[in-house]
C-alpha cells in the first residue's frame, strides 16, 4: 500500500510587500508550501485544510493539484481566504502580520486521516488559531503509534493572543511528536533567556525522539537522547527567505519517505543528519528563487536519495 504523508493546517495567501512598497499576492501558509514541497519532490502527499470558495480558494486547490497534492481532504468554506503580510527587509528576510478573523485557515474542523497514513505534519498557524488549533491537537493526539508525526513550531508571536494557550497546545503535540523542528527564534519565545540548545534539549525531554533545531543559513543541530550532531548548511545568494523553513520540512518527509525510512530509524543520529542535509538543500534552492517555489525531483541531484 501506498505510504501517505497528510499535511495539515493552513493555506492562504500572502502580500509580499517588497523594500519599494511593491505589493505582489503570492500564495501561502508553511503547511500549504510544505505540502507542496512533498508534492513537488515526488512523495504521495494529502493536504487537509480549510479553503474559501472565493477565487483565491480556487486558486489554492488548484495549485495543490498542479503540484501533485491530493486534494481529497480540503474542506471547502463560505468566508473570504485568509491573509498574510509578508514585509522583505534588504536582506529577503520576511516579518509576517496576519488578518485572520472570520477567514478560511482558522475554520478548519477535526476530520479522519487515511488508513494508509505514514507521516502526519503540523505546526505554524494551526496551533494558535481556533478552531483550526483544537482540530490540530485532536487529529495529532488520535493517530496510531504507526504514524511517524512531525511538528514545525513554526511560532508567530504576532498572532498568539494567549501565551498559557498556546504553550500548552505546544506541549500536547510535542508529547506525541517523534520529530519537532524549532528555530532559534522558536525558543527565544518558548523559552526566554534559555540558550537554544538547552531549550532544545528540553523540548527533546517531552517525548520526541528527535528535535532538528534551524538557525537561519548557518546550520542545523540534530538532536536524539543518545547524541547530537550539528550538520553544515552549504551558503548561497539569497534571493528571500520566504518558504525556506517550509521546504527544509517537506525536503525532510520526503527523503525520509523516498529512503523507506521508519519511526524506528530515529534513533540513528546519521541517518537523521543524511535527512536534514538533505532538507537544507532542498530549503537552499528555495532561498535562490523569490517567493515559495519549492524544487521538483528532477532539478535535485541523482544522488540526493541513496
Amino acid at each position: 500500500m501506498t505510504r501517505v504523508i497528510v499535511v495539515v493546517g493552513e493555506a492562504l495567501v500572502d502580500l509580499v510587500i517588497q523594500l519599494d512598497t511593491t505589493v505582489s499576492a503570492a500564495l501561502g501558509g508553511a503547511p500549504f508550501n510544505t505540502a507542496r514541497t512533498c508534492g513537488r519532490l515526488g512523495a504521495t502527499v494529502a493536504f487537509m485544510g480549510a479553503v474559501s470558495n472565493d477565487r483565491f480558494g480556487a486558486t489554492i486547490a488548484a495549485r495543490l493539484a498542479d503540484d501533485r497534492v491530493a486534494t481529497d481532504l480540503l474542506q471547502r468554506v463560505g468566508v473570504p481566504t485568509t491573509l498574510a503580510a509578508a514585509e522583505l527587509d534588504a536582506g529577503g528576510a520576511a516579518t509576517y502580520r496576519f488578518y485572520t478573523e472570520a477567514t478560511s485557515a482558522p475554520a478548519l474542523r477535526p476530520a479522519a486521516l487515511p488508513a494508509t497514513t505514514e507521516t502526519l505534519f503540523a505546526g505554524g498557524l494551526g496551533l494558535v488559531l481556533e478552531p483550526m488549533a483544537d482540530a490540530v491537537v485532536g487529529v495529532v493526539a488520535g493517530v496510531g503509534d504507526g504514524v511517524m508525526v512531525m511538528i514545525d513550531l513554526n511560532c508567530r508571536p504576532a498572532v498568539i493572543d494567549d501565551r498559557d494557550r498556546y504553550v500548552a497546545r505546544v506541549d500536547a503535540v510535542v508529547g506525541r511528536a517523534d520529530v519537532v523542528k524549532v528555530s532559534d527564534d522558536d525558543l527565544a519565545y518558548l523559552s526566554p533567556g534559555a540558550p537554544p540548545l538547552t531549550a532544545a534539549r528540553r523540548l527533546l525531554a517531552h517525548g520526541p525522539d528527535a528535535v532538528l533545531l534551524t538557525a537561519g543559513g548557518s546550520s542545523v543541530t540534530v538532536l536524539t537522547a543518545d547524541d547530537e550532531r550539528v550538520v553544515s548548511v552549504t551558503p548561497v545568494d539569497v534571493v528571500d527567505t520566504i518558504g525556506a523553513g517550509d521546504a527544509f520540512a517537506g525536503g525532510f518527509m520526503s527523503w525520509w519517505d523516498a529512503s523507506r525510512r521508519t519511526r524506528g530509524d530515529l534513533v540513528d543520529i546519521d541517518v537523521l543528519a543524511a535527512a536534514a542535509d538533505a532538507a537544507n538543500r532542498v530549503a537552499g534552492i528555495v532561498c535562490t528563487r523569490r517567493g515559495a517555489d519549492p524544487p521538483w525531483r528532477h532539478e535535485m541531484p541523482a544522488d540526493w536519495v541513496a
